[in-house]
């Protein structure tokens, strides 16, 4: 009794470390990848679309073959708009799941809450949205926008003749870090062009805030003192009722132009948008540009928004975060082919000066020096179908300056991220 005791107890042993064995087997088939976006609270309504848009594009390399011969495996968590939880899934992704790479954030209080954790680890983070700069990290690529990339062209659009010719600039944001940078920027811009502080009028409200009626009236009445625009740096799904609220209150972007900086297709989907008509917003990418690769860019996550059930997928929208993430996803793809290896030291290097052919039209290239993407800047007039007609944009990419040449001091600051130490 005892020796078959011990036999099946030596089976059993077996069958376990065979399993393990074929469980290591698969893993090392494969390169995790990580997806760090809130699928849960205010931010989900712009984040949710760029998990979804990261697995889309997941599945189209995995489908040539994946990387390096392995099929490339998505873990997604969800931060759930919770800021300390960022860094809590960003050390699980690295240190548990042993993520290769991770692509995600949206607010700048989410990517700075997980910046130490990347450091620490050697991690790598690929950033996709646009932000406040004033940062440079070795292990994050910023393919979204910097100020000089959005912010700045679109109030020099503003003041211009072609833009309606403010004089006077309202600086509505969410409050935290981004929106707060942004219109220190902005301020000190506006200075140089010789706006005085009495034109500018500042505002800030929470995450999630809903109730606009005494801001959009105050909005009203600030016009009156001269040729006004709202400067928009609210995030997430604060931007339906602010908008909502413009069209009870009848303010038109004939009268009161509003140009926003996180506001895209998707947060538009919820909106009647014909009384938005003509209000604009500043990015590098909008779904209608009008060439092949965006057409096939289009089609491919509309059809993947469909094959998977996606909510609203019969009006699936492409933004410009989503291709950001797009571009950083197949940049990364190309480093790791490059470098023969995911090692993060190795695909850092490999990073510099990669090219793609984006949606955008332009073949994009990623600063060897800065970790930012050169990007063309389009400012785009909300259409009734929710869509944007792009009414100027730069004729090439422009370089980021990751450190505003507005603010004291940064002239005397590197435009080459330091190593961190290991």
């Amino acid at each position: 009794m005892k020796r078959r005791s011990l036999l099946k107890a030596f089976a059993l042993s077996a069958s376990v470390i065979a399993m393990g064995a074929a469980w290591s087997a698969q893993a090392a088939e494969t390169i995790k990848v990580g997806i760090l976006s809130s699928l849960s609270g205010t931010m989900a309504i712009s984040e949710t679309p760029l998990k979804d848009v990261a697995l889309m594009t997941i599945d189209e390399i995995n489908a040539k073959g994946g990387v390096l011969g392995k099929k490339l495996q998505p873990v997604v968590v969800d931060p759930a708009s919770n800021w300390p939880l960022f860094a809590e899934k960003a050390r699980q992704l690295l240190s548990q799941d042993k993520a290769a790479v991770v692509f995600g954030c949206w607010t700048s209080v989410s990517r700075k809450s997980v910046l130490p954790v990347f450091e620490e680890l050697n991690g790598l983070l690929f950033y996709p949205v646009q932000y406040e700069g004033e940062e440079m990290s070795p292990n994050v690529f910023y393919t979204g926008a910097a100020p000089n990339q959005q912010a700045i062209p679109a109030v020099e659009y503003l003041m211009s003749e072609d833009g309606g010719g403010a004089k006077r600039f309202f600086l509505l944001g969410t409050d935290y870090v981004y929106p707060r940078t942004t219109n220190k920027i902005l301020r000190a811009f506006l200075h140089v062009k010789g706006v005085k502080d009495s034109d500018i009028e500042e505002v800030y409200t929470p995450f999630g805030y809903s109730d606009y009626q005494t801001i959009v009236a105050n909005i009203k009445k600030f016009s009156a003192g001269g040729k006004t625009a709202v400067i928009s740096t609210i995030n997430g799904d604060s931007n339906v009722p602010f908008y909502k609220e413009l069209a009870n209150q009848g303010i038109k972007a004939t009268d009161v132009p509003v140009v926003a900086f996180s506001v895209g297709e998707e947060e538009l989907r919820g909106i009647d948008t014909k009384p938005l008509v003509g209000n604009l917003a500043a990015w590098n990418y909008f779904q209608s540009v009008d060439n092949p690769v965006n057409k096939k860019f289009v089609a491919d996550y509309r059809a993947y928004a469909k094959a998977h059930n996606l909510p609203n997928a019969a009006t699936a929208v492409t933004n410009d975060p989503m291709e950001a993430t797009y571009v950083g996803i197949h940049m990364w793809a190309q480093a790791v082919e490059k470098a023969g290896t995911t090692d993060v030291d190795k695909v850092r290097e490999a990073m510099a000066n990669q090219t793609f052919n984006a949606p955008d039209g332009f073949t994009l290239t990623m600063d060897a020096t800065n970790h930012h993407l050169h990007k063309p800047v389009m400012i785009g007039e909300i259409e009734e179908n929710g869509q944007f007609n792009v009414v100027w944009q730069t004729d090439k990419p422009v370089r980021a300056q990751p450190w505003s040449p507005y603010l004291p001091g940064n002239d005397k600051k590197s435009d080459r991220p330091v190593k961190t130490a290991q």
